[in-house]
């Protein structure tokens, strides 16, 4: 065991006219991205089966009906596609004919930069939160319109040079297109922009995207004409220096709901912020500036109106002036109240798990999508891990990757930035789906920089909040009988999270089976293990979280040689938080009698500050505990430390003594399962 980032051209919309609001739903019902069907044929926008994603409409300055195009509901009229290929891709998206195109994998451009030629009436939308484009993006060229962009992650065209003025690589660019909607992507880390609004392109609605880690966020303008008219709302801008956006002589530009963020002590510094040039008129409402050079800067032709925007360590100029126009003129909306900003675009913005979300103050959670896996080619990754990566950093919601049955050999890892995923198994018994591999902790590493460790031997490692298992089998089969020349502690789960819910599995291997940590020492860690087994023979349940095996059996193992002899748990809980609680459970094996101790102090490191505690209640337990079922370790002795039973039964229990200390019954009632978890109760989601 160890310790273990100006033409008045307008068109006043009727009443009658259907706007769609960022992701909303109509009553034709919910329809999560990630259980989208192949290629469905439909006659038209109102037959009765089409999804409510498949028909839905822009709103701002994309709904307005004008140039022969009344508002924008992309390939609604068309077939429904699933593309996974860049080849289907560009065939689907490049047709002269109507398509709703669900983009269900990781498409990489070839070669780098390459920027398809979306055709008009289109609907590009990613399923769930899988559909990612790197190294290059979209392009809609003169004349093309009605098009809708949502629900993807484009990124990664980068080419090393931070102000990049020879590659052109942008994630989405538009030269004289109109009635286009951009809407709910994650853009970042581009060669040169993420969105290029150019040459006249107008009646564009930019709503509920994350523009980040890159030189130039979003361009608009590049002409002498006085056209565009452009809405921009809700996006999170972060990290990015300049064009934030830059507006060139757009005839009306109304910006509300955005959250520009600097972050203080990085390489990424912004220049400006909102900036209006040339002719442009602007409407600023109710955004949120932190920590921004320059956030609203205009030149001396150009108006902003600002209203209602807050500034929080922000310098330089913040300027305005001149005379604007009214939006509620084209189109209607709803302002959310500033100081809400940059909590609601946090959880808000960016690919979304399901449709069934509107981001506004009082969203809900949206409902769970699900990504599965399946060795055969039948699912939509072939490993575990794949699934994982496709899953976006910081998903608001829940993410269920269903795995089906078959034996994964690979290294699983769930890292912090992506909480509420669900890995369950989609067979019959928690033995049909096994993840598993066979490192140690004395394992070399394949890149020769040493030896894994032990929390780095883990097969599957939990460093994200709210993750649950259910239904499969989670397994170290390190060989230690063929490696005695090595350390041999082979972890086949690590958890260093808060909330993690363990429903039905089983977590087996031999010495240090189950690492329940923390993500630092300070830090609350809970795990709810439930209906599950825990199998193994050494410290097999370790750590120092907050941690409940509660309607469980734990199995005792023999060690490598056939040996009986072993300790269940080796708790190192920071003083002041609840350590190891078994209850209402089953501890037995195939192992001698009287061979297992209940427990062992792990001060890790040698801290003594260290305040390890495990507490087995209710729980049956086999001839195979000792009599004295607590010893010492490392020179702690477990009689300084939290070691307690309450009310067990079978063969191994025993009397209160000096060496069994029982709970009285008024030390049992707090030491519930409750008063381990606190204010969370474990739930199926």
């Amino acid at each position: 065991m160890s310790e273990t980032r100006s033409k008045a051209r307008h068109r006043r919309r009727k009443t009658a006219l259907a706007v769609g609001l960022p992701l909303a739903l109509s009553a034709a019902g919910v329809m999560g991205y990630g259980a989208l069907p192949g290629a469905q044929s439909r006659a038209s926008a109102a037959t009765a089966a089409a999804p409510a994603w498949a028909t839905a409409t822009a709103d701002g300055f994309a709904s307005v009906n004008a140039l022969g195009q009344n508002g924008t509901y992309g390939g609604r009229d068309g077939q429904i596609v699933t593309v996974k290929t860049l080849a289907d891709l560009e065939k689907y998206a490049t047709a002269s004919e109507p398509y709703v195109i669900v983009v269900a994998a990781t498409i990489t451009m070839d070669p780098v930069g390459k920027e398809i030629k979306v055709q008009s009436n289109k609907t590009i939308v990613g399923s769930g939160t899988s559909g990612q484009i790197v190294g290059g993006g979209f392009f809609l060229g003169s004349g093309v319109h009605n098009v809708i962009i949502r629900n993807l992650t484009i990124r990664d065209a980068y080419q090393g040079v931070w102000n990049d003025k020879e590659h052109d690589f942008d994630a989405i660019q538009m030269d004289g297109a109109h009635h286009v909607w951009i809407d709910h992507n994650d853009l970042r880390h581009m060669a040169d922009g993420l969105i290029d609004v150019r040459k006249d392109s107008t009646y564009v609605t930019v709503s509920w995207n994350k523009l980040s880690q890159d030189n130039k966020a979003f361009g608009i303008g590049w002409t002498e004409n006085v056209v565009t008219d452009i809405t921009i709302h809700h996006n999170w801008i972060r990290e990015t220096e300049q064009r934030n956006p830059s507006t060139d002589n757009a005839a009306h530009a109304h910006l509300y709901n955005n959250f520009l963020e600097d972050v203080a002590g990085t390489d990424i510094n912004s220049s400006y912020g909102n900036y209006s040039r040339g002719a442009t008129r602007m409407v600023l409402e109710n955004s949120y500036f932190q920590g921004f050079k320059n956030p609203v800067i205009k030149d001396s032709t150009a108006s902003i109106v600002q209203k209602g925007n807050t500034f929080v360590g922000t310098s330089g100029r913040n300027e305005s002036g001149g005379t604007a126009f009214d939006p509620k003129t084209y189109y209607p909306y709803t302002l959310d109240k500033t100081a809400d900003v940059p909590a609601l675009l946090k959880s808000g913005v960016g690919p979304r798990s399901s449709i069934g979300t509107t981001a506004t103050a009082s969203t809900k959670a949206a409902a769970a999508t699900t990504l599965t896996v399946a060795k055969d080619g039948s699912g939509q990754y072939a490993t575990v891990q794949a699934a994982v990566n496709a899953v976006p950093a910081n998903n608001p919601s829940r993410v269920v990757i269903s795995v089906k049955p078959g034996t994964y050999r690979e290294l699983v890892k769930v890292p912090s930035n992506k909480p509420h995923v669900t890995i369950q198994g989609s067979g019959g018994s928690r033995n049909d789906t096994v993840i598993v591999y066979n490192n140690a902790s004395g394992t070399p590493k394949p890149d020769g920089s040493g030896t894994y460790g032990t929390g780095g031997s883990a097969t599957v490692a939990v460093e994200a909040d709210d993750f649950q298992a259910r239904n499969l089998t989670i397994s170290n089969d390190f060989d230690e009988a063929s490696h005695q020349d090595i350390a041999n502690q082979a972890v086949a789960l690590r958890t260093a999270a808060d909330k993690v819910f363990l429903d039905g599995v089983i977590v087996s291997g031999d010495q240090d089976t189950l690492l329940v940590d923390t993500a630092a020492k300070e830090k609350l860690g809970r795990v709810y293990m439930t209906n599950s087994y825990v199998i193994g023979n050494v410290d097999f349940i370790f750590g120092r979280a907050t941690a409940v095996i509660d309607k469980s059996v734990i199995t005792l193992k023999k060690r490598w040689n056939g040996t009986s002899a072993g300790y269940v748990t080796a708790p190192s809980t920071a003083a002041g938080r609840k350590g190891i609680l078994i209850a209402n459970s089953t501890v037995n094996g195939d192992v001698s009698s009287a061979s297992f101790y209940l427990g062992r102090p792990w001060h890790a490191g040698g801290d003594a500050s260290l305040d390890p505690q495990t507490t087995v209640r209710n729980t049956s337990l086999s001839a195979a505990i000792k009599s004295t079922p607590w010893t010492d370790m490392s020179g702690f002795s477990w009689k300084d430390d939290r070691f307690a039973e309450y009310k067990n039964t079978g063969a191994g229990s025993g009397a209160a003594s000096t060496n069994r200390p029982q709970l009285t019954d008024a030390q049992a009632t707090g030491q519930e399962v409750a008063d381990w978890l606190g204010d969370w109760t474990p739930s199926s989601s």
